[in-house]
């Protein structure tokens, strides 16, 4: 229940906020979602660069779509809220608790018969056996009782577990639902995308007679990579392995930000300057990286080793 909740909201401190809401029984406020949010910005640049430039016009039309998949979940997230967290929250907050208050107490109640049944065979007297056996006999008769209540509550588990399956397969229709919906969003506006002109001179409103040829980016990356000379990437890779070869360290400045997958990875942020090096045994993508005292495992593809 609780890792649903994270996945139909990522957002702790949303979540909090909608737990403080629902036990004051007042209506959390509406708020805009990511894909909403993204949308919206996405519309102000592209009418900003203009509506009728090709990339003004496709910033706005990527920005309602992001809209779009924004509404489709948000209603993923009040179907799933409705037909599957809420009957399984009222359950556990609910008949879980009861059967739960009732297993104890027949248990309590297996204790007292044991404890009577134990007085009665140490009962040497026939006025204390007389007693003794009055009280096994109200003590087996309060037992029996506490079973047949717990007996039917937990039959009734099996009830229980076929609504929950229906609200599972509810659960797995939304899901559906949204994924297909968010795909035909995608599949419409890339075909929108596509009926751009491939020209890049209407976005600074110029008009030319002369039909500017279609250029892929394939063949514009083949001609720059034929004009340049084939030596950075083995100038790069000769450098992470001699290295990795080596037991000494160097300087290696940051490309992109990185966050640490686990407690034996480092963080990094662009730009920044640290001291990696490695050691016996380490995968061939990964060094050991030092900021100060603060050390972990980086990935070199993240790294451009400093002379």
């Amino acid at each position: 229940m609780k890792q649903t909740e994270v996945l139909l909201q990522p957002n702790p401190n949303a979540r909090i906020e909608e737990f403080v809401y629902e036990k004051l029984d007042r209506k959390a406020p509406s708020r805009v979602n990511n894909p909403e949010q993204l949308g919206q910005y996405m519309i102000d640049a592209g009418n900003e660069f203009g509506p009728g430039t090709a990339y003004g016009n496709a910033l706005i039309k990527c920005g309602e779509t992001q809209k779009r998949i924004g509404t489709a979940d948000r209603e993923l997230i009040q179907t799933s809220a409705i037909n599957f967290l809420t009957p399984l929250r009222n359950f556990i907050e609910g008949d879980y608790k009861t059967i739960t208050k009732e297993r104890k107490l027949l248990q309590n109640k297996r204790l007292d018969l044991d404890a009577a049944k134990t007085r009665l065979k140490k009962a040497k007297v026939a006025e204390a056996r007389a007693a003794s056996e009055q009280e096994v006999r109200i003590t087996q008769s309060e037992f029996d009782r506490q079973a047949e209540i717990t007996r039917l509550l937990l039959e009734g588990i099996s009830s229980t577990h076929a609504h929950h399956l229906r609200c599972l397969n509810d659960f797995v229709e939304a899901q559906m639902t949204y994924y297909a919906q968010c795909y035909q969003y995608m599949l419409d506006l890339q075909k929108q995308l596509g009926s751009f002109p491939s020209t890049f001179l209407s976005n600074n409103n110029q008009s030319s007679s002369t039909p500017v040829p279609s250029v892929s980016a394939s063949s514009v990356l083949a001609s720059a990579s034929a004009s340049l000379p084939s030596v950075s990437n083995s100038v790069v890779t000769s450098g992470f392995s001699e290295l990795k070869s080596s037991s000494g360290s160097t300087k290696a400045r940051v490309l992109y930000d990185y966050d640490a997958a686990n407690s034996s990875e480092l963080s990094l942020l662009a730009d920044e300057v640290i001291t990696v090096y490695s050691i016996p045994g380490m995968d061939s993508d990964w060094l050991m990286g030092e900021r100060g005292n603060q050390k972990g495992k980086v990935p070199i593809t993240y790294l451009q080793l400093l002379n």
